[in-house]
């Protein structure tokens, strides 16, 4: 796919999408607008993951190193007197240098590591990161960052609600983190990343640095993912350490291979189920005749193991993930569509004479020992 494509396929889905939210109420833009941070950081480990075969583990943090990132600029701007759209974008373009940082030290530091190791890695990460700004004073600990408060632009106050302007930023950073992967995937760099990850002997000896592709793709995962965590900070108006735990790294993970790994479609339904599920559980248990202390322990535990157990059966039945189960569904589908292939072709019945000038009248008779005129016996070879 062209460059050109790519970017006016973005144009439409993010044109599209943004109709979407008018037919949608505050809470349900809301959560638009949460699934499409968590689309920023679940698209860039689908990459990462699926194309150049590193395991990630610690992905939160770089959420949380963007969240960080777009507070502390956000908070240096407000005292400056900056404030709208530019205080918006220079705090967003932050975050992603400083989860591009992360990123790239992380890349620097794995780039000769594999598999358990590491996810080991990418683990300790998810681990010191939040404890580390719990215990740093200037990001006020356990409480953390509150941001200005990024209203409604005044020309469109009287149209649309706060959750809708939240979901049509949320989704014009994700459309332009998905665009930018898009275009690395289907790039030389993306055909770099599958080399190194189906052999990486044979892409060193064809001319690729194997180290410089895998620390390049952690630092292209890790720009997207600190760009929803900007979001997610825009959103909630707040950034803390306990909001990137290692069950969100987890959890995001796990909405990779549930919606299938390598699939940017994946990605999306994936964090589509990381907001949706949760929210469904939640209105099932308070739906049900459970006592209290029940419904307090089923809270946010159920939700992980219903992950679990789609996590178990689409292993088992579909391995490409919710994506590849609906690509195969359509190719069944236009399979029975298309029109039954002709069988053999049948042969032509021999014209028996008449005005056919190819029928035996037209043709010379048997020519040999068996030639006989009008009217003579037929004769073997046998006879004299």
């Amino acid at each position: 796919m062209s460059a050109r494509r790519t970017l006016l396929l973005a144009v439409g889905g993010l044109v599209l999408a943004i109709g979407l939210t008018f037919l949608l109420d505050p809470y349900r833009n809301y959560q638009l607008a949460i699934a499409a941070a968590y689309l920023c950081a679940t698209a860039g480990l689908t990459v990462l993951v699926g194309l150049s075969g590193q395991l990630s583990l610690g992905h939160a943090a770089l959420m949380a190193a963007g969240g960080y990132g777009y507070a502390l600029t956000s908070q240096a701007l407000t005292t400056a007197g900056v404030g709208g759209l530019p205080r918006f974008l220079a705090a967003t373009v932050a975050a992603a240098v400083a989860a591009g940082v992360l990123g790239l030290l992380l890349g620097l530091a794995g780039a000769r590591l594999h598999g358990p190791y590491l996810a080991g890695l990418t683990l300790t990460l998810v681990v010191a990161v939040p404890a580390a700004a719990a215990s740093v004073g200037a990001l006020q600990g356990d409480r953390g960052i509150r941001t200005q408060f990024e209203g409604v632009p005044g020309p469109l106050r009287t149209l649309i609600a706060l959750e809708q302007w939240q979901a049509w930023v949320a989704l014009a950073v994700a459309a332009v983190a998905v665009t930018g992967l898009v275009l690395v995937r289907d790039g030389r760099t993306g055909l770099r990343m599958r080399a190194v990850r189906d052999d990486e002997v044979a892409a060193a000896l064809a001319g690729i640095a194997p180290a410089r592709v895998k620390v390049l793709a952690f630092v292209v995962s890790s720009v997207t993912a600190g760009l929803g965590g900007a979001v997610l900070t825009f959103v909630t108006q707040s950034v803390s350490p306990g909001a990137y735990t290692v069950s969100l790294s987890l959890l995001l993970l796990v909405a990779v291979v549930v919606g299938g790994l390598g699939s940017l479609l994946g990605a999306a339904l994936g964090a589509v189920l990381l907001v949706l599920l949760p929210w469904l559980v939640g209105t099932l248990t308070d739906a049900l005749p459970l006592p209290s202390q029940v419904t307090q322990r089923l809270d946010g535990t159920l939700a992980l193991l219903i992950f679990g157990l789609l996590l178990i059966l689409l292993v088992a039945g579909a391995p490409g993930g919710l994506a590849g189960a609906l690509t195969t569904a359509r190719a069944r589908r236009r399979a029975r569509r298309r029109p039954p292939a002709p069988g053999p072709t049948a042969a032509r019945p021999v014209p028996t004479g008449g005005d056919d000038p190819t029928g035996p009248a037209a043709r010379p008779g048997p020519v040999g020992p068996t030639a006989t005129r009008p009217g003579e016996p037929v004769r073997t070879p046998t006879e004299g």
